[in-house]
C-alpha cells in the first residue's frame, strides 16, 4: 500500500503526515479519510483549484493531468511544474511526498 507523506502545512498539518493510501485513491480522498482537511470546493469534480498540491517526490508516477485539469491548475496560486489537483491524482503503487500550499484561491471561502 502506498504512502503519502505531507510535508508541514500551519494550517492542516502543522507536524506534517504520513497516510496510507489505496492504489487508485485520488490525493485528496486519501488525505481526507486520514482527517487531514484539505480544502476541495468543488467536492472533487475537477471544477476549481482550491485541492492544488505540488507533488515534492513521485510526479511522474501519476498519470499525466488531462487539458481540463491543465486549464484549472493555470488558475491556481503559488502554481509550480510539478502542481497537480489532488482530486485529480490517482495514487499508483509509489510512495508521493505532497506539499499543501499555504493559500488557495478560493473565492468562497475568504476567512482563510
Amino acid at each position: 500500500m502506498p504512502q503519502i507523506v505531507f510535508l508541514p502545512h500551519e494550517v492542516i498539518c502543522p507536524e506534517g503526515a504520513v497516510i496510507q493510501a489505496e492504489k487508485g485513491e485520488s490525493i485528496c480522498r486519501a488525505a481526507l479519510r486520514n482527517g487531514l482537511e484539505i480544502e476541495h470546493a468543488c467536492e472533487m469534480s475537477c471544477a476549481c483549484t482550491t485541492c492544488h498540491v505540488v507533488i515534492r517526490e513521485g510526479y511522474e508516477t501519476l498519470a499525466e493531468p488531462d487539458e481540463l485539469e491543465d486549464d484549472y491548475l493555470d488558475k491556481a496560486w503559488g502554481l509550480e511544474p510539478d502542481s497537480r489537483l489532488s482530486c485529480q491524482s490517482l495514487v499508483d503503487t509509489e510512495d508521493l511526498v505532497v506539499e499543501i500550499p499555504k493559500y488557495t484561491i478560493n473565492m468562497v471561502s475568504e476567512n482563510h
